[in-house]
């Protein structure tokens, strides 16, 4: 009886067998699976990100390989390079370092 009453309580569409069947499978595919298409999407994001990544870093390797190209063929741009990147000098120059103020900011975060 107590079974019953809690059956009539169901709208008469749920207790279809094939609309019950339908949401069982829907539930199944959206959340129960291990392939689950919230973990799906997850998974494609995270792909994407990774994609956008390697296009970077693509970028940035083939950009280190012409520096690096420049910097063993021309002494000048060798030059240039250490005393642009490392504050180099001849012995008989002065070095003055004029910085701008985000320049000064960036120097600071990286030694605190």
């Amino acid at each position: 009886m107590l079974r019953f009453k809690f059956i009539d309580k169901i709208p008469p569409s749920l207790r279809n067998k094939y609309i019950l069947t339908i949401l069982i499978f829907l539930l199944w595919i959206f959340l129960l699976d291990s392939n689950n298409l919230v973990a799906r999407f997850k998974d494609m994001h995270e792909l994407r990100t990774l994609k956008s990544e390697k296009e970077y870093y693509t970028k940035k390797i083939e950009i280190d390989k012409r520096k690096l190209k420049e910097l063993k063929t021309d002494n000048q741009n060798l030059e240039k390079f250490a005393r642009e990147q490392y504050h180099m000098k001849k012995a008989d120059e002065d070095l003055y370092i004029v910085l701008t103020p985000k320049e000064d900011r960036q120097i600071k975060r990286r030694t605190n």
